[in-house]
C-alpha cells in the first residue's frame, strides 16, 4: 500500500522496543515498554524523521529550494526539518514563538547550528500568529524568485501522518501478539492519527491513548480523524472510522511550552528507574497521564502498556539548574584536596 509513494531515509530503523521492568512493577503492570523513537537518529532523533521521510519526499520531487515552517521555541519539529533540509541542500526558515529569551538553549541552539534562518514571535505561539507571519516571509520568497514550499506546524500532513502508519507495521513485527495497550503526545495530531489508522490495520485489537500537550481533546478528536481520513486515502484503504476507536486525555498540561510539576516527577521517575529520559513539554505531560491512568485503574494491567518515546532530547538541555538546588552535589577546593593528599 505505500509502494506508490516517494519517500527519503532519515531514520534508523527499526527502532528499538525496549522493556522497561522497573517502572512496570512501580506502576504495577504486567509489562512496560518503550519504543525508542527517540532514537531515530536524525539530529539527536524523535518522531518527526518518520514524517518527514514521506513529506519531503514530496517537496524534492517538486523542486522545491525552500521550506518555511513554524513551530515553539523548543520545536522538535523545527530542529529536524532544519538538519533534514541540510541532508537535502534545501534552504530553511523557521517562524517560531513563544517566551522572550536572552540565550540561545536546547533545540533553538541546535537550529543556529544548522544555519536556520529565524523570524521569532516574543510573547505567543499561538497558531494563527505563526502562520500569518509564515505566510508573508513566504510571499516574500515568491517575490524574491524562491519557490517556497509552506510546512505545517509538527509536519503533520496527510503525507506526514504515513509515517506512523507505517511505524505501527513496524511495531507489529516486534510482537508476540496485538493486544497492546499504546501510549503517545499529542501536539499537532500526526503521530496520534498515524498510530490510530496504522493500529486499525496492523494491530486490530490494540488500543490508542494519547495524552495532549496543547490541545482540548475535542479539537484532537477532529483533527486526528481528519488526518485518519485523509491520509488513507493516500494508501487507497477505507477504513471505518466508527470502529477505529481511541482515546485521548487533555487534563495533563497547563500551557504548551509550561514546565509543570506532574510532568518533572514523572520524568524524575523514568530517569532513576529506568535511566530513561523524557522532556517536560511533550513526553514528560505523556508520561504523567499514562501513570495517573495505570494507578487508576483505567489500564488493564494484564496487557503490554507500550510507550511511543517520540524524543526531545534537546529540550532538557532549555533550563537549568543552579548550585545549590541540587543537594547531592558537593564542591571541595584544590586546597582541601592537597591536604588530604597531604594526609
Amino acid at each position: 500500500m505505500f509502494e506508490k509513494l516517494n519517500r527519503l531515509h532519515f531514520a534508523n530503523l527499526p527502532t528499538p522496543l525496549e522493556p522497561a521492568e522497573k517502572l512496570a512493577a512501580h506502576l504495577g503492570l504486567k509489562s512496560f515498554l518503550f519504543k525508542r523513537d527517540d532514537l531515530t537518529g536524525l539530529a539527536m532523533g524523535g518522531n518527526k524523521a518518520r514524517k518527514l521521510e514521506f513529506e519531503l519526499a514530496g517537496v524534492v520531487a517538486g523542486g522545491y529550494d525552500t521550506i518555511i515552517t513554524v513551530g515553539g521555541q523548543q520545536s522538535n519539529h523545527a530542529r529536524m526539518t532544519a538538519a533534514a533540509c541540510r541532508k537535502l541542500g534545501i534552504d530553511i526558515k523557521l517562524v517560531l514563538g513563544g517566551k522572550d529569551f536572552t540565550e540561545f538553549k536546547g533545540n533553538l541552539l541546535l537550529d543556529t547550528l544548522f544555519g536556520a534562518d529565524i523570524r521569532y514571535i516574543s510573547g505567543s505561539d499561538e497558531d494563527e500568529d505563526l502562520e500569518a507571519l509564515q505566510k508573508k516571509w513566504f510571499d516574500e520568497l515568491k517575490v524574491e524568485g524562491k519557490k517556497p514550499y509552506a510546512l505545517p506546524l509538527g509536519g503533520s500532513t496527510p503525507l506526514g501522518t504515513l509515517g506512523y502508519v507505517k511505524a505501527m507495521e513496524e511495531l507489529k513485527s516486534q510482537l508476540p501478539d496485538d493486544k497492546v495497550q499504546i501510549f503517545c503526545p499529542v501536539g499537532s495530531c500526526g503521530t496520534l492519527a498515524g498510530a490510530v489508522l496504522g493500529a486499525a490495520l496492523f494491530l486490530p485489537n490494540a488500543k490508542v491513548y494519547g495524552i495532549s500537550v496543547s490541545r482540548t481533546k475535542e479539537d484532537i478528536y477532529k483533527r486526528t480523524r481528519e488526518l485518519i481520513r485523509e491520509s488513507a486515502k493516500l494508501i487507497d484503504v477505507d477504513p471505518d472510522l466508527s470502529k477505529t476507536e481511541f482515546f485521548v486525555y487533555d487534563c495533563y498540561h497547563e500551557e504548551y511550552a509550561k514546565h509543570i510539576k506532574i510532568a518533572m516527577d514523572a520524568g524524575e521517575v523514568c530517569a532513576r528507574l529506568e535511566g530513561m529520559i523524557v522532556d517536560q513539554v511533550y513526553t514528560g505531560k505523556a508520561m504523567a497521564g499514562l501513570f495517573d491512568l495505570a494507578l487508576t485503574g483505567v489500564l488493564n494491567k494484564e496487557e503490554p502498556v507500550i510507550f511511543l518515546h517520540t524524543g526531545g532530547m534537546p529540550e532538557v538541555f532549555s533550563d537549568t539548574l543552579k548550585f545549590g538546588e541540587y543537594k547531592k552535589c558537593r564542591k571541595y577546593s584544590v586546597e582541601e584536596v592537597q591536604e588530604m593528599k597531604n594526609q
